[in-house]
């Protein structure tokens, strides 16, 4: 089963030895649609602007104002309603995706650690990224080659351990780290 999470931030566990963990808060949804294979559109709520398209659908499926975004996942629903989060209950391991932070146009240094040069003056080389090709032959940059450029910004899937679930307010604590930001939206999906 999957899950549209929103990250709250990460913490620590107050026992002996103390636990890094991040809390993540799963978003209430409403399933509109059973579309087969286990999957299901699914519509949450995520900030205020709404179009004649999202009108459309909030009509068609008798959704209210506040549901105004549709995503499809796999769920263990079998027919329209509100998601079931049964399967948080017992579960022990989530894959948890979400974007990394965007770091923008980034340098060598940063993006890829490149040591760099000496940092006083008169040596002409800090953090420049040194020579990129080769000699006459073959006279190009070869693909792959570690330069600088966007950094950041890409879907990145971790496993981690749930350490509890709290069904009342729907925040899921996690051990360990997840990639984003605080109040990013994700996935986490139920491993068995």
């Amino acid at each position: 089963m999957e899950f549209l999470v929103e990250k709250i931030g990460m913490s620590r566990t107050i026992a002996k030895p103390s636990i890094p963990v991040t809390l993540l808060k799963v978003k209430s949804a409403k399933v509109c649609e059973i579309l087969g294979n286990g999957k299901a559109l699914v519509a949450y709520h995520q900030g205020k602007s709404i179009n004649k398209a999202i009108a459309g659908q909030q009509k068609k499926y008798n959704l209210e104002k506040e549901y105004n975004r549709f995503i499809t996942l796999i769920v263990g629903n079998t027919e329209a309603g509100n998601l079931d989060f049964s399967s948080l209950e017992g579960a022990k391991r989530v894959k948890t995706s979400f974007n990394t932070k965007g770091r923008g146009f980034s340098g060598v240094v940063k993006r890829w650690n490149f040591q760099g040069g000496p940092g006083a003056h008169g040596s002409r080389f800090h953090r420049a990224p040194g020579s990129i090709g080769n000699r006459e032959w073959p006279g190009r940059v070869q693909p792959g080659k570690k330069m600088a450029g966007h950094y950041g910004n890409e879907k990145v899937t971790v496993q981690n351990e749930i350490l509890s679930f709290d069904k009342e307010n729907n925040v899921l604590v996690l051990k360990g780290s997840v990639p984003g930001f605080n109040g990013a939206l994700g996935k986490i999906k139920v491993v068995k």
